[in-house]
């Protein structure tokens, strides 16, 4: 053992001391670190993408084709071994993988200068092209964010930067993570301010747009540089009565993410207590139920998306080619099939279906608005992509980067007024009846509570003792 640990040793002694002697002072070493992060982040988001699509091809996608009705078993199974893998690693190899991963990030943040484990990064991204692969109801988006800030505390760690700045790294990370995740710098710019970091600290923001525009440029030149959601059409505003209806959206997005919200954390609180099972097999428990629901989906609906972030189907209603009923019923499934897929314990991130219900929501809402008021038809998937932002501000809490965040992944900027109206009602709503935030109410039950704003003294000599929760 002793052997293995000396040549990489080694190898980091010299590649630190490289470091120092191309870049003597701190601030030359926090920009070369930035600038080879936003690259590294880049390339581990792309193999992350590269590495689920494969899986999900190899896997739920082949279960579901299965012949005859074989599928329909296949498709109960295949998710339920994945989340078995999953507990089963989570359990004995690596529990700091578990969840979205922004949990943790937060927390690395607030209390340990932005430490991520390298363990829990690499463990992340196996069991989530695993778990999502096998056809779990979760995003990519979250585990991202974690793979890429374990990559930037590594880097941190190996320069031998002051403590603060290891702390802007992990925001470097963030900001990495989100753009290289969505395509989205801009937005994973103020994701970072918004949900991470809390101030505009100069140097901090600074890093983060180096980070984030180099992460977007890797992922861009590899992947292309089309939008997450490709939209037939250029959507803009059109009638004035349509205001009264994105209200209404925006009510209801408000409505959702409380019973998302509420729903994922006391089922997570019901696997908790769930002790006549191993803690290992929940995450099977949570991918059998999600694959039942997505025979579900199949047999009553014809449509697929339940399984895995459903960005293929959410890019049909923004076209206005699901129908109500299949809105509504994708709508309700897929928010239920997140819920255990996450609750159960089990490894990916809630962005992506935070969007697909958003989308079925406003698309479901959309139809609402051509009957009532005689719209054009074609206003439907103008209504799914407000849905999207209106929900995921509820749900995620981050009301600017909700409003960017579709205007980077759509490439769509006509809908700004009603973006606006909706994400903000389903924002201040959702916050009213709900004040604390999904990320921080998950640690909350996990016994964590965040400090807000800057660390005392104190504090800041409390946080080497603590321990990242899973």
């Amino acid at each position: 053992m002793s052997s293995e640990k000396k040549p990489s040793k080694a190898l980091r002694d010299r590649l630190r001391a490289l470091l120092l002697r191309l870049t003597p002072t701190e601030r030359q070493r926090l920009l070369a670190l930035t600038i080879i992060s936003g690259g590294l982040c880049g390339l581990a988001a792309v193999a992350f993408h590269v590495a689920i699509i494969k899986a999900s091809s190899l896997l739920i996608d082949r279960a579901q084709a299965a012949p005859h009705f074989h599928w329909i078993y296949l498709t109960i199974l295949t998710p339920a071994l994945g989340g078995l893998v999953a507990g089963l690693a989570l359990h004995y190899w690596v529990p700091g993988a578990v969840g979205s991963g922004i949990p943790q990030v937060k927390f690395a943040y607030a209390r340990h200068a932005g430490r991520v484990p390298m363990r829990d990064a690499v463990g992340k991204f196996v069991l989530a092209v695993i778990q999502i692969g096998s056809g779990a109801s979760l995003g990519r988006e979250g585990p991202t964010v974690q793979i890429c800030t374990g990559i930037t505390s590594l880097l941190g760690r190996m320069a031998n930067v002051s403590r603060q700045n290891r702390r802007r790294m992990a925001s470097v990370g963030v900001a990495a993570g989100i753009a290289a995740a969505f395509n989205a710098p801009i937005a994973a710019v103020t994701f970072t301010l918004e949900e991470i970091v809390g101030d505009l600290d100069q140097t901090m923001l600074s890093g983060v747009i180096v980070a984030a525009a180099l992460a977007a440029v890797v992922e861009r030149s590899i992947l292309g540089q089309h939008p997450v959601l490709e939209s037939q059409r250029s959507y803009t505003f059109g009638k004035a009565s349509s205001l009264m209806s994105y209200a209404v959206l925006g009510l209801l997005s408000a409505v959702v993410s409380v019973a998302f919200t509420d729903s994922l954390l006391e089922v997570r609180e019901r696997f908790k207590q769930l002790t006549a099972v191993p803690k290992w097999a929940h995450p099977a428990i949570g991918g059998a139920l999600t694959g039942v629901l997505a025979v579900v989906g199949l047999l009553l609906l014809k449509a697929d998306g339940i399984t895995g972030g459903g960005y293929q189907t959410l890019a049909q209603s923004l076209t206005g080619s699901l129908t109500m009923k299949v809105m509504v019923g994708l709508c309700v499934l897929k928010l239920a099939a997140t819920v255990f897929s996450y609750a159960s314990g089990g490894v990916g991130g809630i962005f992506a279906p935070a969007l697909f219900i958003g989308g079925m929501l406003g698309g479901s809402v959309g139809y609402l608005d051509v009957a009532v008021f005689h719209h054009s038809p074609d206003e439907i998937g103008a209504f799914a992509l407000v849905g999207m932002g209106a929900v995921f501000a509820g749900i995620i809490r981050a009301p600017m980067t909700s409003v960017l965040i579709i205007f980077e992944m759509t490439g769509g900027y006509g809908l700004i007024l009603p973006l606006m109206v909706a994400n903000m009602s389903a924002y201040a709503l959702a916050r009213y009846w709900r004040h604390t935030p999904i990320y921080e109410a998950l640690l909350l039950q996990d016994g964590v509570v965040l400090p807000h704003g800057k660390p005392t003294a104190e504090e800041a000599k409390a946080e080497l003792s603590g321990e990242v929760p899973p």
